[in-house]
């Protein structure tokens, strides 16, 4: 795993530190990256028909960083010359701020893409992260994962998505 490739935290995330990070893991042995594929993704104003005034991100973070570690290595054993970066956010997010950010870097973009997006699907999943939305006229706890990170058909369910 290459250092501060996975991390929750409360400061702002920056994407462009993520690239960086997947494409210097290509040790220089065998062909390097050929694409960066990145996700982010952020609070968006409307959920469920609600204006949404803003989000609170909780985690168990050793736990947390622990299912983005097996994330990499799960999308290693689907796409071997793929590297990942997951960076989460928690507390307070206002409308428009990034909630999460993932790079993937490979040799080539098709590797690339799927474990970017094969990520952000085990991330929904397994990570032991909650999320808090407040509204106009209330509150609500989002549902956060529920999977078994041991459970081959979610698993599935993420490969399936990531190939789409």
């Amino acid at each position: 795993m290459v250092e501060g490739a996975f991390a929750v935290t409360t400061a702002p995330l920056e994407p462009g530190r993520l690239a960086a990070i997947v494409t210097a893991a290509f040790d220089g042995s065998g062909p390097g990256a050929g694409a960066v594929a990145s996700f982010v993704g952020t609070v968006r104003d409307r959920n469920q028909g609600r204006r949404v005034d803003r989000l609170e991100y909780e985690a168990y973070e050793p736990l947390a960083v622990k299912a983005f570690e097996r994330i990499a290595a799960e999308a290693g054993e689907r796409w071997p010359d793929a590297r990942l970066a997951i960076h989460h956010r928690l507390g307070r997010l206002a409308v428009g701020e990034a909630s999460v950010a993932i790079a993937a870097a490979s040799p080539h973009r098709a590797e690339a893409f799927a474990a970017c997006r094969y990520a952000i699907e085990r991330i929904k999943q397994i990570a032991p992260i909650w999320k808090h939305e407040y509204f106009e006229g209330g509150d609500v706890w989002i549902e956060g994962a529920t999977a078994d990170p041991d459970d081959a058909e979610a698993r599935e369910t993420a490969v399936r998505r990531a190939c789409a």
